[in-house]
């Protein structure tokens, strides 16, 4: 490692960077591969690091020898008599970090080297020391894998979990680049003994499911120094979680009754709220249904309204929307609660599946969710919430929200993204941290992801969600963007407030069974073909022709139901 890799050209293009000739035999200099010259900065000798961040050819045989395919180039120079000793040279762009203080992070000298200086490539050991601010097994550390350009795990890369829970995590990757499995690695080093972190997943499509196989996984226990230790995974279903209905603020309702609710009804529905609030604390759909009954309406306009609509006709529309709304599904409830106790403690994650719900319906469970457990924090740090309460949460929190751009849309307002503005930008005075998963950043809101201040970026291809993370993530520089679509699956970069410096990262393999992948249509297709289950095909077959000519949807809901 000690050996020469390369000889210092002379400053780049800005004064952050410079140039260095390789002849780079061994292929080790790749974009984003750390090196390091000598200097004296103060009298002091000092290695200064930097990142490479091009790469380029500057002397190459001629085309004509590398014409014949069949032909090594080195061949026909060696026909020819072409004897120089280095044929191929490169010349590298290196992005200047500086050299490392404990505690300081890089310093740059701000002066860019002159030419002829020997480079070498970063020891491992030291640079793992430099890039991450924490190391594996570490009090609040998550080892997220290794650095892309080394053998795997030569040099481990490892994230400062303080940092990511109390400012904020983002994780944005194109379809099938391996973000629910990235997301389920940190949820797995959150749960390991060294950080017995509580937390809650919102999981809008079942994929973190596997997680429940934790608590019997060795790599989570401890049983030493008087502690014993063995995480927990709790999944609830949408059809065993409960809100209940006092707990919905007045846009909750409004949002959950939809954007084209008429005016009158509106007024109707906000007036009745009000009156419920005012008078009971606990509610119910019946009071609710009473109290827009009893709304006045006998000079058929409203206060401040200048509508000619009858709000008199309105009532009945209004309350069968309610009805409709407020009591489709079982998860809204008049009296059973989902405490908050039951889904966060340390040591617990809770995942929270969503699927089979409608957009409205997530999105209100969600902000109600986040509502509650920050107003919980709110009220314990200040003294506010004792034992007795349902409120009191006397530990920091962490939510990790898959596909999070269905619940802070971009360019739209819905229930759940006020409440998590407010967390991201004020959360951690109260230890509620978040984590954004998304597969479309041009979606998502850019005021709620550029509060995210560690981020890991894998594969995107499109374009303008590029453009978007470029726009909200200040810390990402040019040349790694333009890596991101040539990342393979389970390759990441990772920048931000939980590392030094900006890192290519190979992800780790999971210690649980990924659930995110994909269905295989061909495999569905040819079993259906398979002898075994030609039987209950057949039979399938009969019921659902028989309940189509007798028009009997139910017995064909119950069908499919049960295959």
């Amino acid at each position: 490692m000690n050996q020469a890799v390369g000889t210092t050209k002379g400053p780049g293009p800005s004064a952050a960077d410079f140039t260095i000739i390789t002849p780079d035999r061994t292929q080790a200099l790749k974009v984003g591969e750390f090196v390091y010259y000598e200097s004296l900065v103060e009298d002091v000798p000092r290695h200064i690091i930097g990142r490479i961040s091009k790469r380029s050819p500057v002397r190459n045989f001629p085309d004509t020898f590398m014409s014949n395919p069949a032909v090594s180039p080195a061949e026909v120079a060696s026909s020819i008599g072409f004897t120089e000793e280095e044929p191929l040279l490169y010349e590298l762009l290196v992005s200047t970090l500086g050299y490392y203080q404990e505690g300081l992070g890089f310093i740059n000298p701000r002066v860019a080297p002159g030419p002829g200086l020997p480079v070498f490539l970063a020891d491992p050991g030291s640079l793992a020391g430099m890039l991450s601010t924490r190391t594996k097994h570490q009090i609040g550390s998550a080892h997220l894998g290794s650095l892309l350009t080394r053998p795997e795990e030569e040099v481990p890369i490892v994230v400062n979990v303080d940092d990511i829970t109390s400012t904020h995590l983002a994780i944005i990757a194109g379809t099938g680049a391996g973000k629910s499995y990235l997301a389920a690695v940190i949820i797995e080093e959150l749960l390991k003994p060294h950080n017995a972190a509580a937390v809650l997943v919102i999981d809008p499509h079942g994929e973190y499911g596997t997680l429940s196989e934790i608590p019997n996984n060795p790599q989570f226990h401890q049983e030493d120094n008087n502690i014993s230790y063995r995480p927990t995974v709790k999944v609830v279903e949408a059809n065993q979680l409960r809100i209940r209905r006092n707990e919905l603020t007045e846009e909750d309702i409004l949002h959950l009754l939809g954007d084209s609710l008429p005016v009158p009804q509106q007024v109707i529905i906000r007036a009745a709220i009000r009156e419920l609030i005012r008078n009971r604390r606990n509610w119910t759909l019946s009071d609710l249904l009473h109290a827009i009954d009893a709304v006045d309406t006998s000079n058929r306009k409203m206060p401040n309204d200048d509508s000619d609509d009858n709000y008199a006709s309105s009532k009945q529309a209004l309350e069968m929307r309610i009805s409709g709304n407020l009591g489709r599904n079982n998860v809204f409830h008049d009296y059973d609660h989902t405490s908050l106790n039951d889904l966060l403690s340390p040591g617990r994650c809770s995942v929270v599946e969503l699927g089979g719900l409608g957009p409205r319906d997530q999105q209100t469970i969600v902000a109600t969710l986040l509502r509650r457990a920050y107003r919980g924090r709110q009220a314990t740090v200040r003294g506010e919430a004792d034992g007795a309460s349902e409120q009191y949460l006397p530990f920091p929190i962490f939510v990790l929200i898959e596909e999070s751009h269905r619940f802070a849309p971009a360019g739209a307002e819905v229930i759940s993204t006020n409440i998590l503005k407010e967390i991201l930008a004020e959360g951690r005075k109260f230890g509620v941290g978040v984590g954004l998963v998304s597969q479309r950043p041009g979606k998502l809101d850019q005021d709620v992801l550029s509060q995210c201040m560690t981020q890991c970026i894998m594969r995107i291809v499109n374009p303008l969600d590029q453009q978007s993370v470029a726009a909200s993530i200040e810390s990402v520089s040019r040349d790694l963007l333009d890596e991101l679509p040539s990342l393979s699956k389970g390759q990441a970069v990772v920048t931000g407030a939980g590392v030094n410096t900006t890192i290519l990262c190979r992800v780790r393999s999971r210690h649980t069974p990924h659930g995110g992948e994909g269905t295989s249509a061909t495999t569905e297709w040819t079993r259906y073909f398979d002898p075994s289950r030609k039987t209950a095909r057949d039979k399938q077959d009969v019921l659902f022709s028989g309940a189509a000519r007798d028009n009997r949807p139910d017995l064909a809901d119950e069908l499919f139901g049960k295959s």
